[in-house]
């Protein structure tokens, strides 16, 4: 966090406030980062541009018997679908009066940085969940004032889809999205599915999913860890081997909604973070961190903090990620 105080503020009656106010600000920052599971969405990133264009290369072609001698085959590989993310510009500002410092009332300050602290975090966790909870979609509106975001994936379709086209026209169109209540059997059959991911010539591409990601809600962490909390096999007397225990990392957020028509469940997310990671399928662009202004307002005398950042997100490549979404009508089945 960026903290920088104007002109005159040293020689105010607020001078002595300002480092216990910026220390409560950069504690609650760190707090904020700790609880944060966006890493566990997105590949995050830095830029010092205003924008970045992320893509893709297809794959080359196999390597070829030519007998002895032979001459080398040769093969090429181009750029797939290409996405642009440009971070967008957040603010936020809150008050301290001369009374507050005048009484001493500092526990009053630290609730009011406090509660700035929270909606920077709080809105960022939103912003970036929210790429879930509108998932299936390919715009978004988020803010009080709706705006409204692209969110679609570099291919055009929303992230979670069913026809997920290939730039080369190498394989058929791919589904990413499946219509089951999650189980034991879902689980394997949702897996199996992401390991069948192809890149856009059809190469099968083994992404190998290794977190769940599910709303905070008791019936669905009830189900998730029973399918991979224990040795046997769910429902039966335990005598079969459950090759799903203790392969996952479960991620909980109670800020995931469900989508409009999903009946029976909630929509739960499998992961596969390396490929996430190495593929930069769905990057987070930090632009300007949060920066605090502190003036002293003329008019008022307060002391006012403004808070400002740059950042934001899209999606990229969708193949690290799969939605099982019970009763969603139009959704693959498996």
């Amino acid at each position: 966090m960026l903290f920088s105080k104007a002109s005159g503020v040293n020689e105010s009656v607020y001078g002595k406030s300002q480092e216990p106010i910026k220390m409560f600000l950069e504690e609650l920052e760190e707090a904020w980062q700790k609880q944060s599971i966006l890493k566990y969405i997105f590949c995050m990133d830095k830029t010092s541009n205003f924008a970045e264009k992320y893509s893709y290369e297809t794959s080359l072609g196999d390597f070829e018997p030519v007998g002895e001698g032979g001459k080398y085959p040769e093969s090429g590989f181009q750029e797939g679908y290409d996405r642009v993310v440009e971070p967008d510009e957040w603010k936020l500002s809150f008050p301290v009066t001369q009374t507050m410092i005048e009484d001493a009332r500092m526990g009053k300050v630290k609730r009011k940085a406090h509660g700035f602290m929270r909606s920077h975090g709080r809105t960022r966790e939103l912003f970036g969940l929210a790429f879930l909870n509108a998932g299936n979609a390919t715009t978004m509106t988020f803010g009080k004032n709706n705006k409204v975001f692209n969110i679609a994936a570099a291919d055009g379709q929303a992230l979670f889809s069913t026809a997920h086209p290939s730039k080369t026209g190498g394989t058929a169109n791919q589904s990413n999205l499946y219509n089951a209540v999650f189980s034991y059997d879902t689980l394997c059959y949702g897996e199996e599915k992401m390991h069948y991911f192809k890149d856009d010539d059809g190469n099968i591409l083994t992404v190998s999913p290794d977190t769940i990601i599910i709303p905070d809600k008791a019936v669905t962490k009830k189900l998730v860890f029973d399918a991979i909390g224990c040795e046997g096999i769910p429902g039966t007397a335990d005598n079969s081997f459950n090759y799903q225990f203790g392969r996952w990392n479960v991620i909980i957020s109670p800020l995931l909604t469900n989508w409009s028509g999903i009946s029976g469940g909630d929509v739960v997310y499998l992961v596969d973070s390396k490929y996430n990671e190495a593929y930069e399928c769905m990057p987070w662009l930090d632009r300007i961190p949060l920066s605090v202004k502190s003036y002293i307002d003329e008019n008022t005398d307060n002391n006012i903090f403004k808070g400002r950042a740059r950042y934001g997100a899209a999606p990229n490549n969708w193949r690290h990620i799969l939605a099982i979404a019970p009763g969603l009508s139009g959704a693959s089945t498996f």
